[in-house]
């Protein structure tokens, strides 16, 4: 059994990664989705082990001590971090594994899994992203303005990545992102049971074509 795809998905905050995530896991199967860790506190309707587990600070350094992250980042003032544990599991058992991570974490991943598929969301302008931020309201007015100052630095790091895709409509950018691991899954270095089996040849379906070329060999052309 082969091992699972690590699939890499990174944006800017407000780019609708969340969004694009929650729709692959109603479409895409079997896909493991690793929850990742943060010091930052839950937004409205965000559940502690659904879309993060929700530490303290002193947690979150206690675990890095332990080597338990796969990857993790600063980012505007708080910790996000992948538990390695996890994915490590689900990868050996052949499982596809989908992150949602930060642009600092996805490059760690990069360095550590060097085939880690990595995708990079990216919003159709820093205005539209901007527009989007201030909608959410959940950031103040100063936060939003480092949110869009540290876009503008991620985006100039997507030529480290495989694919971007662009969620301006999201059924497209869902679509994409699925077309992304639909793909990946088979190539050919993946396909080798399948590989395998077209070599095969069936007992009872070979007995039965047998059967049919000696009926057509006895009801060949006649001449007329």
């Amino acid at each position: 059994m082969p091992r699972g795809n690590l699939i890499v998905m990174t944006g800017a905050s407000g780019v609708g990664k969340g969004t694009i995530r929650a729709r692959l896991l109603e479409y895409i199967r079997p896909l493991y989705y690793s929850i990742s860790m943060t010091t930052r506190p839950p937004r409205p309707g965000e559940r502690h082990g659904v879309d993060y587990y929700f530490v303290s600070r002193p947690e979150f350094e206690a675990k890095i001590a332990q080597n338990g992250f796969l990857e993790y980042a600063q980012y505007v003032e708080d910790y996000y971090g992948t538990p390695r544990e996890p994915v490590e599991k689900a990868l050996a058992e052949g499982t596809d594994v989908l992150l949602e991570i930060e642009v600092q974490g996805a490059l760690q991943v990069a360095q550590q899994v060097p085939e880690a598929i990595l995708v990079f969301i990216i919003p159709p302008s820093l205005s539209e992203l901007r527009r989007r931020l201030l909608l959410r309201g959940t950031d103040s007015l100063e936060k939003i303005h480092q949110r869009l100052k540290r876009a503008e630095e991620e985006l100039r790091e997507a030529h480290h990545f495989d694919y971007v895709v662009v969620n301006d409509q999201l059924d497209r950018a869902v679509s994409d992102f699925s077309s992304i691991i639909k793909a990946e899954r088979l190539k050919t270095e993946r396909m080798g049971d399948a590989l395998e089996r077209a070599l095969q040849r069936e007992p009872a379906l070979e007995a039965e074509l047998d059967e049919l070329e000696r009926k057509l060999r006895g009801n060949g052309p006649q001449g007329g």
